[in-house]
């Protein structure tokens, strides 16, 4: 997200920001965190740094695209720029050279932004004290937020929270309540319509009531099993999200938020999609019919991988049921006292397992489970692959790359590989021609039947956006079987 930095005042701002400096005196600047390094605060009237996608979409080398989503995963909170930097196969010197030259900034100096801009969410959306927003925001203790306060936004920590204007702050008895921003349009809607036949029972749910729609799903923040749920916001809007975490400590839950982000999409822009796919003669009306969809990515990418392999050559009905049984029982029980009470209508009983215990448990643990040995093989394989290092899941190749190393594992083929291409390392072209549900929405449309090498022919005019005319064709096909 480009901004404005206003050179006589000190302030960068969204580019439809009221305010109207003159020209001569405006400097553009590709992210907010650039404009912060180079001596300049957040406007107060427009807040970019509460703005969508201030990071998303930056034309980077793929070395500094990886850094980047791991920076986003959290991981300078636990590892220096030394440990990032090999993770991408560079020195920290020329990782920090590559991001000053393609970012405006350094791998330490963005995650110490990211930090300080939750931390700012937190001081102007809820009553937390202030050591509890340092712990929430990945901050070392109350000192570290006041001189990361002062430093990107000018003001104390104190003054900050003198100048929000709600009055209707988060209340903790019923879970803690943030916004989550989200580029417009948005339509919350066509992402639950998604998920609730994908869900996996136990781990996460779509649940309705007279208040509306809640994605509901178990996660662990700090060692600690909790509770997410994202709904619509009460006041109608498509800008935003509302979350609510149920959890018994609020530490680091900045990582939290940014998984909801990424599942949700709400960083990415449709505008660019909707410009170029609105057009097509076949799938043109849907993108007209619904410019707030989103690809839905992943909370988890191992969890997200998993379940894909499970979806192979069955109906989703049966991948979900399946996925189920591995997260109970392989999955860690959630407490009990941590589930999120008679609101949510559906339980939450595990956390799903990670590579290393799907490894571990071997073709053995599968046993009584309903999967073939062939599926049996291929999961514990990619769950090896991924707990020894071997498979990247954070890795930002090409989608050709990527799906020529997916290929490599034993049981994965083109399907599956473009499906986790798309879902889990978030390639906008990733397109799986033999899907059947495709296919389907494809014949619908043409009149006639399509097979999988006709749909990838007609699917050469959709590029580079071939993943998010595929969610087209599934929403679409979904709203015709009504």
């Amino acid at each position: 997200m480009q901004v404005e930095a206003v050179r006589t005042t000190g302030i960068y701002c969204r580019a439809d920001c009221s305010a109207e400096p003159l020209p001569q005196n405006v400097t553009h600047y590709s992210n907010p965190v650039a404009a912060e390094v180079a001596g300049f605060r957040p406007c107060l009237r427009c807040h970019p740094e509460r703005r969508a996608g201030s990071l998303a979409d930056l034309d980077v080398p793929a070395p500094v695209g990886a850094a980047l989503l791991r920076i986003n995963d959290g991981y300078l909170d636990d590892h220096d720029e030394d440990a990032l930097a090999a993770q991408v196969g560079y020195s920290a010197r020329q990782l920090r050279r590559l991001f000053e030259q393609h970012v405006g900034a350094t791998p330490t100096t963005i995650a110490r932004s990211r930090r300080a801009h939750f931390a700012r969410c937190l001081i102007d959306d809820t009553d937390l004290t202030f050591t509890e927003i340092a712990r929430a925001a990945g901050f070392g203790g109350a000192r570290q937020l006041h001189r990361a306060m002062t430093s990107v936004f000018c003001f104390t920590p104190t003054e900050l929270r003198s100048k929000r204007r709600r009055s209707d702050y988060a209340e903790l008895d019923g879970g803690l309540v943030l916004e989550v921003p989200a580029l417009t349009p948005y339509d919350f809607g066509t992402f639950v319509a998604h998920q609730d036949c994908r869900a996996i029972p136990g781990v996460e749910a779509v649940a309705s009531d007279t208040a509306g729609t809640t994605y509901v799903r178990s996660f662990s923040a700090c060692g600690h099993p909790g509770i997410a749920e994202v709904t619509a916001p009460s006041h109608g809007g498509n800008d935003s999200l509302q979350l609510r975490l149920h959890l018994p400590t609020y530490d680091s839950i900045i990582d939290a938020v940014s998984r909801v982000r990424a599942l949700l999409g709400t960083d990415e822009d449709p505008a660019p999609v909707t410009a170029a796919l609105e057009g097509d003669p076949m799938i043109g009306p849907l993108v007209r019919a619904a410019p707030g969809l989103r690809v839905p990515r992943s909370w988890d990418r191992f969890e997200t991988a998993v379940r894909i392999i499970v979806g192979q050559q069955i109906s989703l009905a049966a991948a979900s049921t399946l996925s189920g049984r591995i997260a109970e029982r392989f999955g860690t029980p959630i407490d009990p006292v941590l589930e999120c009470c008679d609101d949510v209508l559906v339980p939450l009983t595990h956390l799903f397992p990670g590579a290393a215990t799907l490894a571990s448990a071997g073709g053995a643990g599968f046993a009584g489970l309903g999967f073939t040995q062939q599926r049996i093989d291929t999961i514990v394989g990619f769950s090896q692959a991924v707990a020894d290092g071997e498979f990247d899941l954070s890795a930002a190749d090409t989608l050709d790359a990527t799906v020529a190393r997916l290929c490599e594992l034993p049981g994965i083929g083109p399907w599956t590989a473009h499906l986790i291409a798309m879902r889990v390392f978030g390639h906008d072209d990733a397109f799986p021609a033999s899907d059947l549900g495709l296919r389907r929405a494809a014949e619908r449309l043409a009149g006639h039947p399509v097979s999988a090498r006709e749909l990838e022919a007609l699917a050469d005019s959709w590029r580079p956006y071939r993943s998010w005319a595929a969610q087209h064709l599934w929403h679409g096909g979904r709203q015709s079987a009504r």
